[in-house]
C-alpha cells in the first residue's frame, strides 16, 4: 500500500519531494450508524438460529439444518461487520497512520471466507443424506422456515438504507435478503414433501442452498480480497481517474498513479503530477481533490506536483512537455 497517510488541514505544493494533500474535503460524508441495526438484527437471528436447528434435528430435515447453519454464519458475519463499523471511527496514531479503517475490509473478507467453509459442511451432509435418507416432517419446515422469512425480511430491511454507499452494510442486506428468499425456497420444499412422500428433496434442496450460497459469496469473496491486496475499487476507472488528471490547466504528463481502498466506503489516491513551466493555478490542488470526489469518490488525494525537466522527472517520457 502507498505510504501516503498524513492529511493537513489544508492542501499544499511544492515541488520535488514535498506532496501536496488534500484532508476534509473527502471526509465530510461519515457512514451512518447501523448500531442499532446491527443489535436488532443480530438478536432476532440468533434466536432463529437456536430454533431453526432445534427443529431441524428433531425433525430430521437437513434443509432446515442447512439454513441454521447459513443463519449462523451471517450471525457471525453480522458481529464482524458491526466491530468493524466501529473501529472504523478510531483516531489515526502514529502507528496506524489511518487509523483502524482497513478493519471493514478484513471483516468483509472473513465474512466471505467463514460462508464458504459452512457451505462445504452443509454440502458434504446433504450428499450423505442422498444415500441414507431419513424422513422429514414437512409441516415443521414450513412453519420454521416461515417464521425465518418473516426474520430475514425484517433484518434485511433494516440494513436496506445503507446499501448504496458501504459494501458491509450492502453485504448485511443482500445476505439477509438472500437468506429470505432461501427459507422460500425451505418452505417450497416442505410443501412438496407433504405432497409426494419423497424425502429426498430435502437433501436437494439444501445443496440447492448452498449452490445459492456459494454463487452469492463469490463476489463478496472476490471484492474483500481485492480491495485486502489494494486493488483499485470496483466501480472506479482508472484509466478515466488518469484522463481527468490529465486534462487538468497546466499538467502535461502523469506517473506513479495509485488508487486503492482505505476502507469499505473511502477511497485514497496518490499520483505525481508533472506541470508545464509557470504559475501553478490559483486553487489547483483544492479543486483537483475536489473533482477527484465528486467523480469518483475519491476521499482522500495526495498530489505530488513535479515541474517539466525537474530531477524527478527520471523518464524521458514522463518529462516531455
Amino acid at each position: 500500500m502507498p505510504d501516503h497517510g498524513h492529511p493537513h488541514p489544508h492542501p499544499h505544493a511544492h515541488d520535488d519531494h514535498d506532496h501536496a494533500h488534500h484532508g476534509h474535503a473527502g471526509h465530510s460524508h461519515a457512514p451512518k450508524d447501523f448500531g442499532r441495526a446491527f443489535a436488532i438484527g443480530i438478536a432476532l437471528n440468533v434466536g432463529f438460529v437456536i430454533i431453526e436447528a432445534s427443529y431441524g434435528l428433531a425433525s430430521n430435515s437437513m434443509a432446515l439444518v442447512a439454513d441454521a447453519g447459513h443463519n449462523l454464519s451471517d450471525v457471525l458475519g453480522l458481529a464482524a461487520a458491526w466491530i468493524a463499523s466501529v473501529l472504523v471511527k478510531r483516531r489515526p496514531s502514529t502507528r496506524f497512520t489511518y487509523g483502524l479503517r482497513g478493519s471493514s475490509i478484513l471483516a468483509a473478507l472473513f465474512n466471505a471466507v467463514f460462508l464458504l467453509i459452512a457451505t462445504g459442511a452443509i454440502m458434504l451432509e446433504a450428499v450423505q443424506r442422498f444415500f441414507d435418507p431419513a424422513p422429514v416432517a414437512g409441516v415443521t419446515v414450513m412453519v420454521v422456515a416461515g417464521i425465518g422469512i418473516a426474520i430475514n425480511g425484517f433484518t434485511a430491511w433494516l440494513f436496506a438504507s445503507g446499501g448504496r454507499t458501504d459494501i458491509n452494510i450492502r453485504g448485511a442486506y443482500l445476505h439477509m435478503l438472500a437468506d429470505a428468499v432461501v427459507s422460500a425456497g425451505v418452505v417450497l420444499a416442505g410443501l412438496v414433501i407433504l405432497a409426494t412422500g419423497y424425502d429426498w428433496i430435502d437433501p436437494m434442496v439444501s445443496l440447492v442452498i448452498a449452490g445459492l450460497i456459494v454463487w452469492a459469496t463469490w463476489g463478496l469473496l472476490r471484492d474483500s480480497l481485492g480491495m485486502a491486496l489494494s486493488a483499485v475499487p470496483p466501480g472506479i476507472d482508472p484509466v478515466a481517474v488518469r484522463a481527468t488528471l490529465e486534462a487538468r490547466p497546466g499538467v502535461s504528463t502523469l506517473h506513479d498513479l495509485h488508487i486503492w481502498p482505505m476502507s469499505t466506503t473511502e477511497v485514497a489516491l496518490t499520483a505525481h503530477l508533472v506541470m508545464r513551466d509557470g504559475d501553478l493555478p490559483d486553487r489547483f490542488l483544492r479543486d483537483t481533490a475536489d473533482e477527484l470526489r465528486k467523480a469518483f469518490g475519491i476521499a482522500h488525494a495526495t498530489l505530488q506536483i513535479e515541474r517539466t525537466g525537474s530531477a524527478d522527472c527520471t523518464l524521458p517520457a514522463q518529462c516531455e512537455a
